[in-house]
């Protein structure tokens, strides 16, 4: 791995780890486009750049990551139980998955799926505004919706939002519960995979480690900033739109 494509992949990392597109899915993409082996170097790579974004999420919500907010975060760890065992039972079945073709379909059903809850969306139906206001029924049934995200392509923020806004929150505060869901998943998911792949980073590039982990975490931050202020006036219908029209252009090419 050069430093070029290190950027690059920080970029997207940075970019999609926190919006409903599938991070997993551009990275898959983006590593056949830039040539990149999905091999162990790759992988401990990911590992760090993941860890980035962590950093960057955790940097934002600071006054969320205090022991008063107990509650809230019980209700995040039991929202995150779902996808931690279904993964660690079927993790050899999920792997068999990361396919380009997987993910070009799985974006189109999951713009479809935007573009519907969208449809039906109401204001005067939603429940939940606040996110100390989720109730535990909600975080149970955010955690069973993410569960679809071990399906590559199709994105854990795009599943955790779309199950909030199914059980009554409105958009901003579905997308926060996002946010902070990642935490424990991603903190496991990379400590997991950094576990299995400690031993790679001795062969790393570290200029290119490094340089990509800062990009990925400034990326991050930015998107996440911005994303908000998105939400503030419009909807989820672009990204909806643009999944399927991403999904559609990777089973032309491929």
């Amino acid at each position: 791995m050069d430093i070029f494509q290190a950027i690059i992949i920080g970029v997207i990392e940075g970019v999609t780890e926190f919006l409903p597109i599938s991070s997993t899915g551009h990275m898959i993409v983006a590593s056949e486009f830039l040539g990149m082996p999905q091999d162990a170097l790759t992988k401990a790579y990911e590992v760090i750049i993941q860890f980035a974004a962590i950093l960057a999420v955790m940097l934002i919500y600071k006054e969320q990551i205090s022991i008063k907010k107990h509650v809230l975060w019980t209700k995040i760890l039991i929202a995150f139980l779902p996808l931690g065992l279904i993964g660690y039972i079927f993790s050899e079945q999920i792997k068999a998955l990361f396919t380009v073709q997987t993910v070009a379909w799985m974006f189109i059903i999951g713009g479809m799926v935007f573009l519907i809850v969208e449809y039906f969306y109401s204001e005067e139906k939603v429940q939940t505004k606040e996110i100390e206001s989720v109730s535990f029924t909600q975080a149970i049934w955010i955690g069973i919706a993410q569960v679809f995200s071990l399906i590559p392509g199709t994105s854990r923020a795009g599943a955790t939002i779309i199950g909030g806004m199914l059980v009554g929150m409105d958009r901003k505060t579905s997308t926060e519960f996002s946010f902070l869901l990642a935490i424990p998943v991603m903190t496991v998911v990379s400590g997991y995979d950094l576990w299995n792949h400690y031993a790679d980073f001795a062969d790393a590039h570290w200029g290119a480690f490094i340089l990509g982990f800062i990009t990925a975490f400034i990326v991050a931050y930015i998107t996440i900033k911005l994303f908000l202020v998105f939400l503030e006036r419009f909807t989820f219908v672009a990204f909806g739109i643009y999944r399927i029209v991403f999904g559609i252009i990777l089973l032309m090419i491929m």
